[in-house]
């Protein structure tokens, strides 16, 4: 990790690196974060899978969040993408660009947050740099390894196939909604927490990723929402997928905030952060699936299907297309 300058109150970059983010390097080739540069050896008969991602306050975390929390979710998303490629992570490098007001207290529980994770996910920190800014920003590289030629692509779909998607759709932009906007003024205080939760943690299936090197055609995570993401999977495949609204999983818990009426079950659709991974495979592959999401302490849905032509639909219970706003959530 790179040295810079602070005039903050907070230890210097070096102290800060030796005491809090070095205990982390466990990964191997990290060399306990004393040099430039890390290492990684391949292993024999497997690619490397690189991703990246970056996490801003005031548009993925609010600055009065919990720095263990910040952490993890940076990570976490991260963890997402190489899931859904079917890759085992193994660690990460991290840049953190850090406004005046960060002190040391506040550090020591962002790096708990990475231990923690590290720990739940068997992964290690690399390296990676520090620096100061205007506004908090957290960017990941993470690294993981998938069995040679074996990557799951966005390319991949066939006409035939089955439309999946693990877990739940639409919590985080439920727990968003709660905390930013001051919907759900009559919810319960359990399905409340239960959705902030979802938004400050998500909880990516990152031990069920590694199934669907068998039995998946395409694959993708679910990070700016479910029609939107399928959308770059029906456009890298050059099929149309076909999504059946009554089918997309919801919480009980969004239930209750939003209903279950088609623009309810759009806006869960067209939401983004939910970190899940959405996937098409045949569907004499169902039974498997399912019994490697039980495995893997997910759930699993059928939502669709996938026909020749182009694009992602979202159908009504009277087999009429649902109008849609905007398909997801977009940076630009």
């Amino acid at each position: 990790m790179a040295n810079s300058s602070s005039d903050s109150g907070r230890p210097g970059e070096f102290e800060l690196i030796a005491r809090l983010f070095a205990p982390l390097a466990t990964a191997p080739g990290a060399f306990g974060l004393t040099d430039d540069a890390a290492i990684i050896s391949p292993y024999p008969g497997h690619d490397l899978v690189v991703t990246t991602d970056a996490i801003l306050e005031g548009v993925d975390f609010f600055g009065n969040d919990r720095p263990a929390w910040i952490a993890r979710k940076a990570l976490r998303v991260n963890l997402s993408d190489l899931a859904a490629k079917g890759a085992k992570p193994f660690g990460y490098l991290l840049t953190l660009a850090l406004p005046q007001r960060i002190d040391a207290t506040w550090l020591e529980d962002f790096a708990r947050g990475l231990r923690d994770d590290q720990e739940a996910y068997d992964v290690g920190l690399l390296g990676g740099d520090m620096s100061s800014s205007e506004q908090l920003s957290i960017s990941i590289t993470a690294f993981g390894y998938v069995p040679a030629g074996r990557l799951i692509r966005r390319k991949g779909a066939r006409a035939g196939d089955a439309v999946f998607v693990t877990g739940t759709v639409g919590d985080s932009a439920g727990g968003l909604a709660l905390l930013r906007d001051g919907e759900g003024g009559a919810l319960s205080a359990e399905f409340r927490n239960y959705l902030i939760d979802r938004y400050r943690l998500p909880a990516p299936p990152v031990s069920f990723g590694g199934s669907l090197m068998r039995l998946a055609s395409a694959a993708l995570d679910v990070s700016d929402g479910l029609i939107v993401d399928l959308g770059h999977l029906a456009v890298a495949s050059d099929v149309r997928i076909v999504v059946e609204a009554a089918r997309i999983p919801r919480s009980a818990a969004l239930r209750a905030l939003w209903g279950d009426s088609d623009s309810a079950i759009a806006r869960a659709a067209t939401s983004g952060d939910d970190y899940q991974i959405a996937f098409t495979a045949p569907l004499t592959a169902e039974a498997k699936l399912q019994q490697a999401a039980h495995d893997g302490l997910t759930t699993l849905t059928r939502i669709g299907r996938v026909e020749a032509g182009a694009g992602v639909v979202l159908m009504g219970a009277q087999t009429q297309e649902i109008a849609l706003k905007r398909p997801g959530f977009t940076h630009f």
